[in-house]
């Protein structure tokens, strides 16, 4: 029989590993390290990922088990308070560097004109206990921290991560975001900031965003609605306010556009955009292609276990969230790569999962049943099931 590496070794064959080499020399991750590199500190946080494992003492019960296998795994054997000082001390830029790597590499698979991307950015609040309380606290009830994501949704991934404390605003989170010039941008009321729209409307973005009910435009012109959309109630240009608190100059001093919608509930919602040129009804779908975010994340709270953390400090928290999105990227590579048409992401994420120390091929573990992927267009959706 031909030699055949375990699931997990093949999955974690994307990984960039003379990059992931220069990154732990940059940030000397590696300094007065003895038992476990950071390497093999990655690996194992990957198969506590991809295996579903909970707790430290679990990791170690688990790599203990499978003695015979860890060498085609690439696994070490760990201690259960070698891998809680790591997760304390570790430098978190080497995962965040991988990280970015990977999903560079995913989204070259997706090239596509600048002025035909869309980017859609939003946050989500991870839950933490109150042994996390002194640098997370939110309020007297939550302990937590938020995962801001930008999404692209033609290629169903992420592009950026950044990782703060729940008391963080949005939109201060958001200002740190590197802009594609050209790009379209929709996002919701978290990011109501003026000088924020300004600074994108100068790098030539699109912004498609919500205004509040209690937000007036001067010099309205009103704009025909074409017949046969009952869910545009009107379509108009005009300017925001030109002050702001404190007396301020609003910085968004071009005119700006409001299409009225309302929503499957009856909601009515006031969409902005300083897109003049589109029709009403393209300016509501863009808006609508929120929820694709929201799907994904869905898609990683409840696959990716983000629900139990092996420490709880801030550093540990970070690397575990950034392991879980490594982990995500690694699992969208190989179901790209190895041919899984007709099998959804969320079913191959399980049998990887199932199988992750078998030695076998990844494409023997797709089975016969699997349904049709039409019907999931988004993977993501698979996470409302």
């Amino acid at each position: 029989m031909p030699h055949q590496n375990t699931i997990f070794r093949q999955v974690t064959g994307n990984l960039p590993w003379r990059r992931l080499d220069a990154l732990i020399a940059e940030h000397r991750a590696d300094r007065g390290v003895r038992s476990l590199s950071t390497r093999d500190m990655l690996l194992t946080l990957l198969f506590a990922q991809l295996s579903g494992t909970r707790s430290l003492r679990d990791i170690q019960a688990v790599t203990d088990s499978h003695h015979a296998r860890r060498y085609h795994a690439s696994l070490c054997q760990v201690k259960r308070s070698t891998l809680s000082d790591a997760l304390a001390s570790r430098p978190v830029g080497v995962f965040t560097g991988v990280l970015s790597i990977l999903m560079a590499r995913i989204g070259r698979k997706h090239r596509q004109e600048l002025a035909a991307c869309v980017r859609l950015i939003d946050s989500t609040t991870i839950r933490l206990n109150r042994l996390s309380a002194p640098w997370s606290r939110f309020s007297a009830d939550l302990c937590g921290v938020k995962a801001h994501v930008v999404y692209d949704p033609d290629a169903d991934h992420p592009l950026y991560l950044g990782i703060t404390p729940a008391r963080i605003n949005d939109i201060t989170a958001a200002k740190a975001i590197p802009v594609e010039a050209g790009a379209t941008y929709v996002f919701d009321l978290g990011y109501y900031d003026y000088g924020w729209w300004a600074k994108m409307d100068e790098a030539g973005c699109r912004i498609v965003t919500r205004l509040k009910a209690n937000t007036p435009l001067h010099d309205v012109r009103e704009h025909a609605v074409p017949p046969g959309l009952a869910h545009i109630l009107s379509d108009r240009t005009g300017f925001l306010p030109e002050r702001l608190a404190y007396s301020r100059n609003n910085p968004m001093r071009q005119a700006v556009r409001e299409v009225r919608v309302t929503t499957e509930t009856g909601k009515v919602l006031r969409v902005l955009t300083n897109d003049l040129d589109a029709t009403a009804e393209e300016i509501a779908a863009l808006y609508k292609r929120r929820w694709a975010i929201e799907l994904f994340f869905r898609w990683i709270k409840q696959m990716l276990k983000l629900t139990h953390f092996q420490g709880t400090s801030e550093n540990a928290v970070r690397i575990q969230i950034t392991v879980a999105m490594i982990a995500f990227a690694l699992i969208k590579l190989a179901h790209k790569e190895h041919g899984t048409t007709g099998t959804s992401l969320t079913r191959f994420a399980r049998l990887v999962s199932a199988n992750v120390m078998h030695r076998r091929s990844l494409l023997d573990i797709r089975g016969s049943g699997d349904a049709p992927a039409s019907r999931y267009a988004n993977p993501a959706q698979m996470a409302l099931l």
